[in-house]
């Protein structure tokens, strides 16, 4: 018999994790081998069980489902990510995939497309839910339209100016990066440098001038 595909669910929220178990449940060859509702446990969880695939919502209060995405792929690389999150912008699919996730998939979507997504994900394959599938497209699209904005940054710099000029605070870019506060402020004084300008404002304007900083979703 094949070995069923092993699944962890890693989500603060105990009523999303209890739905997700009992659906899981009833899937033939899937089973779910442990909850996780902060990233702590679930690094210990997934070391202790091996999971096939660790389904992660991204945000966990002060944790980031960035890094810890992050971290299970290079301690476990053998463990697929499939993130699960409300969130459906540019950023956070970018660096959810960036981190190693092989998969991306919007709460509420159906059973079926869990499914589906949870066996892709443990076949290696790379999978989109088809609420960002699209998106997504066009994101590779547009990257291959011409060269990026602001040639002088680096990929990382250029993610945090976007997130600047979308109005996000030094907190709330880290978060969504998975990097210390003290790692924006970091690349915020040396964007400024490279740009040549003084202030927050100026690069902010300058970002959407260029295109940067499409608000983001409410």
């Amino acid at each position: 018999m094949t070995a069923p595909i092993r699944v962890v669910v890693v989500d603060d929220h105990p009523v999303f994790r209890l739905g997700m178990s009992a659906l899981l449940s009833t899937l033939d060859g899937i089973e779910c081998v442990g909850e996780a509702a902060t990233v702590a446990d679930a690094l210990t969880l997934v070391a202790r069980v091996r999971p096939t695939v660790v389904l992660m919502d991204l945000h966990f209060g002060q944790d980031s489902g960035i890094a810890a995405t992050r971290t299970l792929t290079s301690d476990h690389p053998e463990v697929g990510v499939l993130v699960v999150t409300m969130l459906n912008d540019d950023a956070s699919l970018v660096a959810a995939m960036r981190a190693g996730a092989r998969g991306y998939l919007l709460k509420g979507a159906t059973a079926a497309d869990v499914e589906r997504s949870i066996r892709g994900v443990a076949s290696g394959d790379l999978v989109l839910g088809a609420a960002v599938a699209g998106r997504a497209n066009l994101l590779f699209r547009s990257g291959s339209a011409g060269p990026a904005p602001f040639p002088q940054l680096t990929e990382r710099e250029r993610e945090v100016l976007d997130l600047l000029a979308r109005g996000l605070p030094n907190d709330g870019i880290a978060q969504r990066l998975g990097v210390s506060p003290k790692t924006v402020r970091n690349n915020v004084s040396t964007l400024l440098v490279k740009l040549r300008v003084g202030t927050r404002a100026e690069a902010i304007a300058l970002a959407r001038d260029e295109g940067l900083g499409a608000p983001l979703p409410g």
